[in-house]
């Protein structure tokens, strides 16, 4: 048999205990495959030694081993969220026309990683490594939303909540009132909260675990970007887009 062949038996094996999670037996394997027992033997043999399959000792079945969930964090862990998110995010500026913000959080600051400038002649002023309080913006709060509420308290203890505009959180019971319902509803609003004429509406990116690793954002004018606007066209565009991003970085919901 060569190599290559065995190669190619091996992963039909692989393949089929996938999709057989309770587990199959030589002569099970036998049948679906049409391949000698004997070679199913010395392959599973081979797999078992580097954990690839399991052998249940009482049933005498074979099952995938956690050498694939090992692999597969790895290589999970390793993507780059950044070059993950731009297509998303290009074609969610380019629906749009608004600019468009992937933000993470670094010590206790939203830093912008990445923009895509908008379409419109009425532009904002932002650049990628830009760092904003997380209280007072829509991506900052969305973040925020993403932690424990003790993680929440160091940081507000750290930065305060000063206050910019006239519609700023600056109470903390009610900050932390305000990101329950962030989390209820998926998304957050800036209304006009860090700047009297910038309005935006932010949703969570979650890597395979669960954990909300970024946040992405339209901003814009007030006077474009009104509430009528972001509660109609803009939330549902931004959810779709946040899905899809969280489902390529491997999260399944």
């Amino acid at each position: 048999m060569s190599t290559v062949q065995s190669i190619e038996r091996a992963m039909n094996i692989i393949n089929l205990l996938s999709k057989n999670p309770k587990g199959l037996g030589i002569t099970e394997i036998h049948h679906e495959l049409e391949l000698p027992t004997t070679t199913i033997h010395r392959i599973l043999s081979t797999l078992g030694k580097n954990n690839v399959v399991v052998k249940n000792g009482e049933t005498d079945k074979y099952s995938l081993g956690l050498y694939f969930l090992q692999i597969s964090s790895g290589i999970l862990d390793n993507l780059d969220v950044r070059s993950v998110a731009r297509p998303f995010l290009e074609t969610l500026r380019d629906t749009t026309g608004e600019v468009i913000h992937l933000c993470i959080q670094e010590e206790g600051e939203a830093v912008y990683i990445d923009k895509f400038e908008s379409t419109q002649k009425i532009r904002i002023a932002s650049q990628v490594g830009y760092r904003a309080l997380l209280h007072c913006t829509g991506v900052g709060k969305m973040l925020l939303a993403g932690m424990e509420i003790d993680e929440v308290k160091d940081i507000i203890n750290v930065k305060g909540l000063p206050k910019f505009t006239e519609n700023t959180i600056t109470d903390y019971e009610s900050l932390i009132q305000h990101l329950q319902g962030v989390r209820e509803q998926g998304y957050s609003i800036d209304n006009l909260e860090h700047e009297e004429t910038i309005r935006c509406i932010a949703a969570p990116v979650f890597n395979f675990r669960g954990e909300t690793i970024a946040g992405i954002s339209i901003a814009g004018p007030a006077e474009r970007v009104t509430m009528d606007r972001v509660e109609n066209e803009l939330r549902p565009l931004i959810l779709e887009k946040s899905k899809e991003i969280s489902k390529a970085l491997g999260y399944f919901e």
